[in-house]
């Protein structure tokens, strides 16, 4: 809230959050508990908080701590995933959760109270300024801009499209865990694969997901694809309950340095800070480890908040790098209709390499593994690949 008798000029604020998604949701939340005495504000373009998304997360990706403390917006849990390809299946005993956008908001709003602002439009930011769409200048030690990705030449980008649709059908599906991948379908043009979440007997989360080269979409096959799925699984959807879509980028390479350079000291957070696993699009343990070091910063300033945020960003890039050669392998090498090949093998590793790949902490041992034996793709076209490190070697296709 605003702090009494504040000057013309005068701060107002510690730390202003612009945009209620994933990540600036959480620093919001984290910061009101652990350090109430803040003054904080959550700007939201919206109504609520959080979209209309679901996000995800293995039980590995996060420490026993980070599960307490994250616990009351998980909206289910299972202790085991299926995967589905043309030549083989399996079944993973490693725990998987999600995260609902409804059940965000209701948790986070109500903690917040009016710490949140919701239905606030923004005309421009800085890092220590918000100017709303009526005029109003809101004025902060430090302001953070979580409003989604930036475009920028700085990437060189595949994507994953999906279009998710919650049903409740008119029987029981008889899941017992998530199908995390089904690329069993028709490729259609990429790597493509169905995601179901078993939310209870009679509801799922029905999602056609797309690893392509353009971000563009089609929703109508999208929904045509989901509701093939469903007949072929027997399943007849009584009601559609909700439906989400998205873009996200899927990293080939980039330019680091200038990246942040273009920031021009601007604070972000999300994917606006390249803060996503490169290969899966997973943010949520990003977003879980940035709210906890920013609730760890001795103060606020916007220079000390923007090289926290860049040095945390930093080391994600890093520990990521081997991860891009593999998106390179499965965008740029071999034809798209068999970028499920490469997935197909990756899933017959040890259960442990699995799970360090979504948790994004490889071992030597584990890199070495997952680059040994008959390539899935051409050899040639694999080398090829690997030497692109930098986004202007890669041919953009729009």
């Amino acid at each position: 809230m605003d702090k009494p008798g504040a000057a013309q000029g005068e701060s107002a604020w510690d730390l202003i959050l612009v945009g209620g998604g994933l990540a600036n949701g959480l620093i919001a939340w984290r910061l009101h508990t652990t350090r109430p005495a803040l003054r904080i504000l959550l700007l939201e373009a919206a109504g609520h908080i959080g979209g209309n998304h679901t996000w995800s997360f293995h039980d590995g990706d996060l420490s026993r701590e980070q599960h307490a403390w994250l616990a009351p917006v998980v909206s289910a849990r299972w202790p085991r995933y299926d995967v589905v390809f043309p030549e083989f299946a399996r079944t993973l005993d490693s725990g998987y959760a999600s995260v609902t956008s409804s059940d965000f908001a209701r948790v986070i709003e109500a903690a917040l109270g009016p710490a949140l602002r919701r239905n606030a439009r923004i005309d421009t930011l800085g890092p220590t300024s918000v100017t709303l769409a009526g005029g109003e200048t809101l004025r902060a030690h430090a302001v953070i801009d979580g409003r989604g990705v930036r475009a920028t030449s700085r990437l060189a980008l595949g994507y994953q499209t999906f279009l998710g649709q919650e049903v409740r059908l008119a029987a029981p599906h008889g899941l017992t865990a998530p199908i995390i991948m089904d690329a069993s379908v028709e490729q259609q043009g990429g790597y493509r694969f169905v995601y179901v979440l078993p939310f209870d007997a009679h509801s799922l989360l029905i999602e056609d997901t797309h690893y392509v080269d353009s971000g563009a979409w089609e929703p109508e096959r999208l929904r045509a694809n989901i509701a093939a799925y469903a007949r072929a699984r027997g399943w007849r959807i009584a009601e559609l309950l909700r439906e989400e879509h998205g873009s996200l980028p899927i990293v080939l390479a980039g330019d680091f340095d200038e990246y942040w350079r273009d920031l021009a000291g601007q604070p972000c957070a999300g994917l606006r800070a390249g803060l996503f696993h490169s290969t899966t699009g997973y943010s949520l343990p990003h977003a879980v480890r940035l709210a906890e070091r920013i609730a760890a910063l001795p103060d606020f300033s916007a220079p000390r908040l923007f090289a926290a945020i860049r040095d945390e960003a930093g080391k994600a890039w890093r520990q990521q790098r081997f991860f891009r050669l593999l998106n390179r392998m499965l965008f740029l090498a071999g034809s798209p209709d068999q970028r499920w090949r490469v997935m197909q093998r990756f899933y017959r590793l040890p259960p442990g390499l699995i799970e360090h790949f979504y948790a994004g902490r490889l071992s030597l041992g584990d890199k070495a593994r997952l680059l040994t034996g008959k390539p899935p793709v051409p050899l040639l076209a694999a080398f090829s690949a690997a030497c692109k490190i930098h986004p202007r070697q890669i041919r953009k296709p729009e």
